[in-house]
């Protein structure tokens, strides 16, 4: 189950920028270890609060957590754990792609010839 970066902070899911700001500064300097040594749920505290703020204060990655309820797609979470990370975007897709071509094309005697940078042949 991921966590709950609003409810961490103490903020709502509808809070501004400011608010999050706010209330991350608050929660840090309570937590803090400087303020609470050897104290570990103290520290542990600190770095949970530091994680939602990096996530909710990055606007890309706020989005992807309100989206996916995560930030984490390299095969530690997000869908049923499945590693994105390989893709590189439509490349990899391609890439695919290219190779069912040369199964499929070898399969019926059509096989194309892979070039590489500016049509040269691999």
């Amino acid at each position: 189950m991921a966590k709950d970066y609003y409810k961490i902070l103490g903020v709502e899911r509808n809070a501004t920028d400011e608010e999050i700001k706010s209330a991350f500064r608050k929660l840090a300097l309570k937590y803090h270890p400087d303020r609470n040594p050897g104290n570990k749920e103290a520290e542990e505290k600190f770095k949970e609060i530091n994680e939602a703020y990096q996530v909710l204060s990055d606007p890309q990655k706020k989005a992807q957590y309100d989206q996916f309820g995560t930030t984490d797609f390299n095969g530690q979470g997000g869908f049923g754990g499945f590693d994105f990370s390989n893709f590189g975007g439509f490349g990899g897709f391609s890439d695919i792609f290219d190779d069912l071509g040369d199964i499929f094309g070898g399969m019926f005697g059509q096989r194309r010839e892979r070039t590489g940078p500016k049509g040269e042949l691999i």
